[in-house]
């Protein structure tokens, strides 16, 4: 009969692909749509690209915490 995974091991598992994905793209980019002017029913928009960068430390940080969060999960269910 499979076992329930624990919060540590689901826990460290999401921060493990989320380190390695943080790892494989280290840049992304967003989109922010701004009022600029306003006059009645009209309005002025102007759209913004916004470059957001993933230190690879932080990256690389979040994939050691997931492995000892796994690793801590697995030894407590084990």
């Amino acid at each position: 009969m499979p076992q329930k995974a624990t919060p540590l091991v689901l826990i460290g598992a999401v921060l493990v692909l989320l380190g390695i994905a943080g790892l494989a793209v280290p840049v992304f980019t967003t989109q922010k749509t701004e009022d600029v002017a306003k006059i009645g029913s009209l309005k002025v928009q102007a759209q913004e690209d916004q470059n957001h960068v993933i230190p690879p430390m932080v990256a690389g940080g979040a994939v050691a915490l997931g492995i000892v969060l796994l690793g801590a999960g697995l030894m407590r269910r084990g």
